[in-house]
């Protein structure tokens, strides 16, 4: 694992062109993955791969931001900024994943929810702040696998999870450098500044305690990702495991405070 990398060359990484996305990783560690699709309101979103599968015998739900693989299935994938839909299938899935006692595991890679006036239009704002709240009280365990980007609420909407894993190269923060550039110092081409003050990398997260664990990629995962997919398997084997084992009222306990223990600072004298 290297430490050796600034954030804007861990940003470069999370946004490498050969970087998988999560269709890769889903077809890898769960080669019996059933989609299942729409939101049962207004259509289908494919910025969020969404369904069904096992992982190591056991049944699990997948639910993933995906961000496309040549420029056609980018633009079909919104480049994984998804619709307020596309929140709705998550949510859609994790409450039958709650009825038949299916651990969920998420996938985030997005530069932020769609900001776009149609989507907003169908309640973008209602729609991921409901899944915060849904998630939050779900009565099954929840792990979250931050695969690249990990942007804003776009991020949050599917991220409410018992255990968080974060990959080394991957990255984590409320907007893009670029956003935080154009707000903090009126100039977006400052992004290489922004990311050194963001602390979006996985070491600074697991230093404040929003993620749980970073994922080895050894070489990095757009040179050999079977490597750091297969560390990713193994800890989330151990984890569902681990999870699956606790009473339902500490699990949700557990995340309560997960949750509400974020953000906590000491002043100084």
């Amino acid at each position: 694992m290297r430490k050796d990398l600034t954030a804007w060359e861990r940003v470069k990484l999370a946004r490498d062109p050969k970087r998988p996305t999560s269709k890769y990783l889903i077809n890898y560690l769960f080669p019996d993955f059933i989609e299942l699709k729409g939101d049962r309101l207004y259509g289908d979103d494919e910025s969020i791969i969404a369904g069904i599968g096992t992982l190591n015998k056991i049944p699990v739900t997948i639910i993933a931001e995906e961000k496309g693989l040549d420029t056609e299935d980018k633009i079909k994938r919104n480049f994984g900024m998804p619709h307020p839909e596309g929140y709705r299938k998550a949510l859609r899935l994790m409450k039958q994943a709650e009825k038949f006692k299916r651990p969920i595991i998420t996938i985030i890679d997005t530069p932020g929810a769609y900001p776009g006036i149609d989507a907003e239009e169908r309640g973008q704002a209602q729609a991921i702040a409901l899944n915060l709240k849904e998630m939050m009280k779900l009565n099954t365990p929840i792990i979250s696998v931050v695969l690249g980007e990990g942007g804003s609420g776009g991020a949050l909407a599917i991220g409410v999870g018992d255990y968080i894993l974060m990959y080394e190269n991957a990255i984590y923060s409320i907007l893009s450098p670029e956003g935080f550039a154009s707000i903090l110092y009126k100039d977006s081409t400052k992004a290489k500044e922004a990311a050194n003050h963001m602390k979006l990398t996985a070491n600074d997260l697991l230093s404040f305690e929003v993620i749980d664990e970073i994922i080895d990629e050894h070489l990095g995962l757009h040179l050999k990702p079977e490597i750091g997919f297969n560390n990713l398997k193994k800890s989330l084997i151990k984890q569902i495991k681990r999870l699956t084992k606790l009473p339902l009222n500490e699990l949700l306990k557990n995340r309560s405070l997960k949750f509400r223990k974020i953000g906590k600072y000491n002043e100084s004298e």
